[in-house]
């Protein structure tokens, strides 16, 4: 996967926010990690860090699960090989990581962003690439992770990349991010019905999201009722994640 953006990342262009102090958290929290260390396996690594996104955010580590098994849907769908199904699976566990780097006030409010709490909230997808990149592992997957709110037409963030330049494997995961940021349930609201979830996917086919990717969505739509109910957890906290704000949004300028 093509290096496209790491001279980018210490600055979003956008919102003037510099995010040196994501170097710092992802400095802590990989403290502990070495790459002399090969008997450390992808899967421990995931699952500690997805304890530390859980402690921080519950809501933000159910979704997380939820949007991975509706990406695995449509990377299998698409006859994708299995190598890059299993990173699109674990780039789509990992997709939200940045978040831990949210001020509380922005990250657990319960309601619309203001147009400063959403340059912070545009910021998540940096973060996670400043965590995920400081270990080789996680190359691919920091890229990945980087570009999943990037757009089709271009109007995405961090980067505004358009099209085919946007990695695949961001194009998969920002459906099944959209998707079940619509249809789950927030602490002031009801999700959307999965109908008006999927119909809204296909909406954006060909400016938020890719046509291709979008084709492949619908053809597994009729799966996802099973995937909800296999990981629906009634004893999550209502955690505001930032989604509703996110969800269609645009870069700012």
């Amino acid at each position: 996967m093509q290096n496209t953006m790491v001279d980018r990342v210490t600055q979003d262009e956008h919102s003037g926010i510099k995010l040196e102090s994501s170097y710092i958290f992802a400095e802590q929290l990989t403290a502990g990690f070495s790459d002399e260390l090969p008997e450390i396996r992808m899967d421990e690594l995931i699952e500690v860090i997805l304890t530390v996104l859980d402690a921080r955010d519950p809501y933000t580590f159910s979704h997380s699960l939820r949007v991975t098994e509706i990406a695995v849907l449509i990377a299998r769908d698409m006859g994708l090989h299995e190598d890059r199904v299993r990173m699109i699976h674990e780039a789509a566990y990992l997709h939200d990581i940045g978040k831990v780097g949210i001020p509380d006030r922005v990250l657990n409010k319960a309601g619309r962003l203001t147009r400063e709490e959403m340059r912070y909230m545009q910021a998540h997808p940096r973060i996670g690439y400043n965590v995920l990149s400081r270990l080789p592992l996680f190359k691919d997957i920091a890229e990945i992770v980087l570009c999943h709110h990037e757009r089709w037409d271009g109007l995405g963030y961090p980067a505004g990349m358009q099209g085919e330049e946007i990695p695949l494997e961001s194009r998969i995961i920002a459906v099944a991010d959209a998707f079940d940021a619509i249809t789950s349930d927030r602490p002031y609201r009801k999700g959307q019905s999965l109908e008006f979830g999927i119909q809204e996917i296909q909406r954006h086919r060909e400016d938020q999201f890719g046509p291709r990717v979008v084709d492949h969505f619908m053809n597994i739509s009729k799966k996802i009722p099973k995937v909800i109910d296999t990981l629906s957890d009634s004893t999550c906290p209502n955690a505001f994640d930032g989604h509703d704000d996110l969800m269609h949004s645009r870069r700012l300028l």
